[in-house]
């Protein structure tokens, strides 16, 4: 939810003394956790076969479209870490648009996708693909909150990631909507959401808490339905990627998404198979193949 971002401020000392003094075998990572995760105005008639295919794709968004997590970096993306083995870079391989432009970077909020994402898009663009607003909810904060500090801590800060979603976030999505429409005008534009991060009742034996685990997938369904919404009142297909990564959240036997690793920023990102297996087909789908 880096979708999401590198955390952006260091930790104050007396924070990685709790998380020495909690954590004692896992502070070579966890107090190195500064980042986490998260590091469409009605469209015209649309035709799968004539869209991208013979027109430009532009892919958008935060690290779950660059594809943080998933390795195989483009070193001239720097720190946006856009791989390619991320879903837009696999489906454009696959597909051959005839032109492709990966905006995605690692840490992306909604007004960083107004300011530096926007400018490839035109009347020629056929297809547009986007994830963004878990880092605008605070949702690395959230996760290095509930990796570290205390159950009651890390329910009160889901619930203000929450009434962050709930209160300000539609707003926020509707300016990147309005603005991709009002630049291609003539694209079909795919939302894809974010997958739930945990199995219930599930393998883990240690670090969140259960009641934390259900409270934090209770707040990524209200990121997908705030996100969905959004998405179907501005006329995009919103893409949920829960029904392909269900049976591969973290506490299951076979997760497609980093748990706390390093390097840190992998944390909580699809692996490579989370990319081909999780997000691709969802966006094929949504696209219309």
């Amino acid at each position: 939810m880096t979708g999401f971002s590198h955390v952006r401020r260091l930790w104050s000392s007396s924070a990685r003394r709790d998380c020495t003094v909690r954590h004692p075998r896992l502070t070579p990572v966890l107090c190195s956790l500064s980042a986490l995760i998260f590091g469409a105005a009605a469209a015209t008639a649309y035709s799968p076969e004539a869209s991208a295919a013979t027109t430009g794709y532009v892919a958008l968004g935060d690290s779950y479209s660059s594809g943080v997590g998933a390795g195989s970096y483009d070193s001239s993306s720097g720190a946006c870490k856009r791989s390619t083995k991320a879903y837009p870079a696999l489906w454009a391989a696959a597909h051959s648009p005839s032109s492709f432009t990966f905006a995605a970077c690692s840490g992306a909020r909604t007004g960083d996708v107004l300011a530096h994402q926007l400018g490839a898009l035109n009347s020629s663009t056929g297809l547009v693909s986007i994830t963004v607003g878990g880092n605008d909810a605070g949702f690395s904060d959230v996760m290095q909150t509930c990796v570290l500090q205390s159950e009651n801590a890390c329910l009160q800060r889901i619930n203000e990631a929450r009434a962050y979603v709930k209160n300000t976030l539609p707003g926020k999505l509707d300016q990147v909507y309005d603005a991709i429409h009002g630049r291609a005008t003539a694209a079909h534009v795919v939302v894809l959401g974010y997958p739930r991060f945990y199995k219930l009742s599930g393998s883990c034996a240690a670090g969140m808490t259960e009641k934390g685990r259900a409270a934090l997938n209770a707040a990524a369904d209200d990121l997908n339905a705030v996100t969905a919404k959004r998405a179907a009142d501005h006329g995009f297909a919103f893409g949920d990627v829960n029904t392909t990564f269900a049976g591969h959240e973290l506490c299951s036997g076979a997760p497609w998404l980093h748990s706390v690793t390093l390097p840190v920023e992998n944390s909580f990102h699809p692996t490579a198979v989370g990319q081909s297996k999780g997000n691709l087909p969802v966006f094929e789908t949504a696209r219309g193949r």
